[in-house]
């Protein structure tokens, strides 16, 4: 179907104001200035408590925010231990952080009764892989670690994430597969990042979905640029995790993906190799839809229904139901 009418004007609203990438040459620390000088969208959501401190990481200490909720089946202090959820944040590993997905956290936070764990992990180009792939393990084997302390049910510990973002999820999920834990019980994968290898122009949806939504096809291979410090590293599963030895095992899954989007068929070849590979799998494509739609629903139908899909699918899982494996 054609671009939902109603996103016609946001696309133009945010590619006027969102950090411009003209190409190779692009400073990333202009970009990151410019991300830090749009407007901010005050807290839409009420919560039983926002904090932010530091954790120990692999170079030095991860600033994080926790949110408890003020809503949701386990909101009540007397609830006892609540989901939690270790959200890593989009933003092609070079801009965005802990204030950009705020929201986000917090209508998380409230639509499942969870504690979220919202991780500032090192950014490229200063940081190039494996720097936040690093940073975003160091968070989930902490928050697995103090569980108690946070209020978190262990056997309802999660993951998510969007864009870049969705990429280090699904990257932390075969990580905690294959280094005997923290069990997962769920991820979410937002419209991820994941094929940066020698193929990822070979997805229709990077020719088709090249211009005219918002993340281009060009954006994506600087953003690409800045996190990698070699082409090779393409090539690893811990960049592109559709190329790991194996899918078996990986936690219940959703993916959501935007019709419009350069990313969207990696996205969906990546849930249909983990369906092949016995992993239940929720695949999403929101119609008439483009990157970075999905936080949006105040203006989006489209958003709306996306949230829907995406926080039934994980109550299913977080409340007992269809967590077999």
């Amino acid at each position: 179907m054609p671009l939902d009418p109603a996103a016609e004007p946001i696309i133009e609203l945010m590619e006027s104001v969102f950090p411009r990438i003209s190409g190779p040459g692009t400073d990333a620390a202009e970009v990151r200035a410019q991300s830090d000088a749009m407007p901010k969208i005050d807290p839409t959501e009420e919560m039983g408590s926002v904090e932010d401190r530091s954790i120990p990481g692999p170079a030095g200490d991860i600033p994080v925010r926790i949110y408890h909720p003020a809503r949701g089946e386990a909101a009540a202090p007397d609830a006892g231990p609540k989901p939690g959820v270790v959200y890593l944040h989009g933003g092609g590993w070079v801009i965005c952080g802990l204030d950009s997905h705020d929201n986000a956290c917090r209508r998380i936070a409230n639509e499942l009764g969870a504690v979220v764990v919202s991780v500032d992990y090192r950014l490229a180009p200063e940081h190039k892989y494996p720097a936040a792939a690093d940073d975003a393990w160091a968070a989930l084997s902490w928050t697995a670690e103090h569980v108690d302390e946070l209020g978190i049910d262990p056997e309802r510990l999660t993951v998510a994430g969007d864009s870049a973002g969705g990429n280090l999820t699904a990257v932390v999920a075969q990580r905690a597969r294959d280094r005997g834990g923290p069990s997962l019980a769920f991820q979410l994968l937002i419209y991820p990042v994941i094929d940066s290898s020698g193929t990822r122009s070979e997805h229709r949806s990077k020719t088709e979905n090249a211009t005219g939504y918002f993340l281009t096809t060009a954006q994506m291979e600087w953003y690409r640029e800045q996190y990698l410090p070699h082409e090779e590293a393409g090539e690893h599963p811990d960049v592109s995790p559709h190329l790991a030895e194996s899918l078996e095992g990986l936690p219940p899954t959703c993916i959501v993906t935007a019709e419009m989007d350069p990313l969207r068929d990696e996205a969906e070849h990546y849930g249909a190799l983990l369906a092949e590979a016995g992993v239940p799998v929720v695949l999403y494509r929101a119609p008439g839809m483009f990157h970075g739609f999905f936080n949006m629903d105040a203006a989006l139908d489209g958003a709306k229904h996306a949230q829907r899909v995406a926080f039934d699918a994980m109550r299913a899982h977080l409340s007992g139901q269809g967590r077999e494996r």
